[in-house]
Order: C-alpha cells, then structure tokens, then sequence
C-alpha cells in the first residue's frame, strides 16, 4: 500500500510560513502522542531553526502515559520545551503559558533592556493535517476564533489571534512534505487520519492497524472485539465485522464497515491508550 497526499495548498501555504516566520519570537510545534516522530513535518525543523520552540504533546490521552513519559524526554533532550497536552478538554493547557514564558525568557530579557515593555510574544503554530491546531488555539484563547474539524485540510489561509495574556499567535495551515522516504510514516499518518480517509483502501489499512495491535498490545483485540489474535490480520476483519454485525445490504459480512470501525474506536480511543512509535531512551 502506497502512501502520499500533497496537495497544491499546501506547496502555497508552505511558502506563505517561510515568509511569516520572520515575524515571529516562538514557533509551537503539535505532534500526535501516538505517533510523535512521525507526525513531525521535517521542514518544520529548517523553517524554525532561529526560533524559540515549543513541543505539544497532543492527544496525549489517547497514548500510552508509559511512552508520553519517553517521549517528553526524548525531545527535552534535544533542547524543545515540551508540554502533554490534551486540546478538546484543556488538560496541560495552562503548562503551555508557563513554557511560552521559559522559552521566551531571553527575548523579554533583550526587551527589557531595551526599554521595551509588555510587548506580546508572537509564535506560529504549526503542525501536519488533523493533529489538532485549531482546537488548540481555540481552547488555549478561551474562545472558538478558528474552524475546527476531525479531519484534515479544515485550516485554509492565516490568521492571527491576539490573546490578552501577553501572546499573539500566528495559526497555519496543515501541511505535510512532498515525499514520504518511509512508508512506514506514511501509514502512520493514515491511521491517525492526517491523509484523507477519500484516496486509501480502507480495508488494508484496517488490516495494517490489526497487525500492529497485535505485535504491540498483545490481548487489547479480544478484549474489544472478542477476536482471536491468533488468526491471521487478514480474517480478523471479517472476525470483526461478525462479532459487530458490521453487514451489507446482502446481509454479508461488510469488511470495509468492520475497517471503518476498527478505524474510528482507535482515532477515539476506545481500543485503549495506544501510541504506535517510540523513542530511543534508556
């Protein structure tokens, strides 16, 4: 299975963040907690590479605390400050002011002794498809000031939101990059619903998903579908589908319905707390 999206928008709304970034004191990178490395856009790294910055940990209730934990500190490592957050309900929202502060410290400091007071700190957020920016800065600003929507592409042009904490913030466009080197990503990036669900066969994704949850969570299946992990992936849909009356018009059991679901219990977190790469710590 083959895995690319890139749109014409995004080589734009590239372009247009390459200008703003002059702009900015702060760039506030979210990554999904289940897919840290992957759902990191590497031109993110080049285009911020003067800048103070910042790591969100979103979707943090959705994975695993024991590789939120590993993660968090394989970043801080590499000299981010980070933050686990969980954007719909605002958990770790407040630790998000706190680490502005800390990673702007130098700055108000140049500031102050320029005589320069209570200027905000401007940052841009930044981040791939669907990983949850809108939903951020609406609840980071106490307010709805961005659309927001379960799935990609829903942010379509710039717009600056000023927040009367001492913080403007720059939202932009998902975008991801022009090649996926791994597939690998690729396919994580489906799964998390960064790629539009319309271009993929579903039901080799589902079955990818499957293969994953079984060399990683061991027993999480049956719990939830009261499947035999010892069937091949490729039966277990249809396993599925049987277990949840997942069924065509036909009355035959529906594979793709059993992926659909299999797919929306994970983006959910109804499976469980699932994170689906993890970092090199000791």
């Amino acid at each position: 299975m083959n895995f690319q999206w890139y749109p014409g928008h995004m080589t734009k709304a590239k372009r247009m963040m390459q200008e703003d970034i002059k702009l900015v004191d702060l760039v506030i990178e979210l990554v999904d907690a289940r897919i840290p490395f992957s759902s990191r856009n590497p031109d993110i790294d080049e285009l911020g590479k003067n800048k103070a910055r910042i790591i969100l940990l979103n979707k943090s209730d959705l994975a695993s605390e024991r590789y939120n934990v590993q993660w968090e500190k394989w970043f801080q490592e590499k000299g981010y400050f980070v933050v686990k957050i969980n954007a719909k309900n605002g958990n770790g929202i407040k630790a998000v002011h706190t680490a502005i502060q800390e990673a702007c410290k130098e700055k108000t400091e140049r500031d102050r002794k320029r005589g320069i007071l209570n200027r905000p700190v401007r940052a841009m957020v930044v981040g791939i498809p669907n990983v949850g920016k809108s939903t951020f800065i609406n609840t980071f600003a106490g307010k709805a000031c961005t659309k927001t929507g379960n799935r990609p592409g829903v942010t379509k042009g710039k717009q600056w939101i000023k927040l009367g904490k001492g913080v403007e913030l720059l939202d932009t466009p998902g975008i991801l990059w022009p090649k996926f080197e791994d597939q690998r990503v690729g396919l994580l990036l489906a799964l998390i619903g960064s790629i539009r669900d319309e271009i993929l066969n579903i039901t080799e994704l589902g079955t990818e998903f499957l293969r994953l949850l079984i060399e990683y969570y061991p027993g999480m299946l049956k719990e939830r579908y009261g499947v035999e992990e010892k069937e091949k992936a490729e039966f277990l849909l249809e396993e599925i589908a049987k277990n949840r009356g997942c069924l065509s018009k036909g009355g035959e059991y529906d594979i793709e319905k059993a992926a659909n679901l299999l797919l929306d219990d994970f983006r959910n977190g109804k499976i469980g707390k699932i994170t689906l790469e993890f970092p090199d710590v000791e």
